[in-house]
């Protein structure tokens, strides 16, 4: 090869890795500093975890939580302490202001798109966790608050677990783990732990799921027996304590009489009672929006060959609803 093409190919190179914003050292550099951001945004959800629990952070238990050796949390601490986020007093951690009011935005990005995953990609439940924990840390205020709107302002994720306004305000979680619950009579799942993962792959596989009403038949050092009236539920212990309950609201008590819409008959008419507490955000705006109102008359019309979607008369209008949908409406049947 002559001098000049040894030239071009050096000069080729050396763009390919010099090269702003496309070179390889420019998205190295854009790679660390992604990095860098999600370590911090994972420590601030830690200590706002542990403060909202009335535990002390420390750097031990930060560790921990990110997975990183002792030497770099105290590099980390001390990067945060500078950026204004945290304060380090002796061995416990604590937020700032501007760190809590950060880590506020990210338990609010990854509830939302647990919300989204959830309700407008059909994601599996036990799969929205981790793919939220991806995409927790890309959305700017502005998306995050677009995201919102479009999802119907929703409250609570999937899980039970309260969203965070746009303001940093958070409500309080309801409820109580079953493993603790001592009055009688129904209760409502509230609130279903995601982590540890084996326990929550645990729940899902027995069949129990958020704003169903149950009721507990029997307990003992190694299992918890309940019911919905119709199935029977065993979970350890162990299960048992990542499902929370709380007393039934008015809403519940009035679906003693309900049943789900899905189960009705051809053409058997129905008063609608109430939606389901599942139902949340963008999804319960669209039901509201097709008039799935309480006291409305619906029934179902033009049979499916496949069953699925059903189409249900509605106010004079014929509505399509899938069997998931249906059933998270509650009708009384009516002559």
């Amino acid at each position: 090869m002559n001098t000049t093409l040894w030239i071009g190919i050096a000069i080729v190179l050396l763009a390919a890795i010099f090269l702003p914003r496309v070179g390889l050292v420019a998205i190295y550099k854009t790679y660390r500093i992604a990095q860098e951001r999600e370590q911090v945004e994972d420590a601030l959800k830690h200590l706002l975890d542990r403060e909202q629990h009335g535990r002390q952070a420390s750097p031990e238990s930060l560790a921990g939580a990110l997975d990183i050796p002792r030497g770099r949390v105290t590099r980390l601490i001390e990067d945060m302490e500078t950026q204004g986020l945290l304060e380090s007093r002796g061995s416990d951690v604590q937020l700032t202001t501007q760190g809590e009011r950060w880590a506020m935005h990210v338990v609010r990005a990854h509830r939302l798109w647990e919300r989204y995953l959830t309700d407008e990609a059909r994601m599996p439940l036990e799969k929205i966790h981790s793919e939220s924990e991806r995409r927790e840390h890309s959305l700017t205020e502005t998306q995050l608050n677009d995201l919102d709107a479009a999802l119907g302002h929703p409250t609570r994720d999937p899980h039970g677990d309260p969203i965070p306004t746009r303001e940093g305000t958070l409500l309080k979680a309801e409820g109580m783990p079953l493993t603790a619950w001592q009055a009688e009579g129904p209760v409502r799942i509230v609130h279903l732990e995601d982590e540890p993962a084996i326990a929550f792959e645990q729940i899902l596989a027995a069949g129990l799921r958020l704003g169903q009403t149950i009721r507990i038949l029997d307990r003992s050092p190694k299992r918890i027996l309940l019911t919905d009236g119709e199935t029977e539920y065993r979970l350890a212990p162990a299960v048992a304590a990542n499902v929370s309950v709380a007393a039934l609201p008015e809403s519940e008590i009035s679906k003693a009489s309900a049943v789900p819409l899905a189960e009705l008959s051809y053409d058997q008419r129905a008063e609608i009672v109430v939606l389901d507490e599942a139902v949340q955000g963008f999804t319960r705006r669209r039901f509201l929006d097709l008039g799935l109102t309480p006291g409305t008359m619906i029934y179902p019309e033009l049979q499916n060959f496949f069953g699925d979607p059903r189409a249900y008369r509605i106010r004079g209008t014929l509505i399509a609803l899938r069997k998931d949908q249906a059933a998270q409406i509650w009708v009384k049947p009516v002559s």
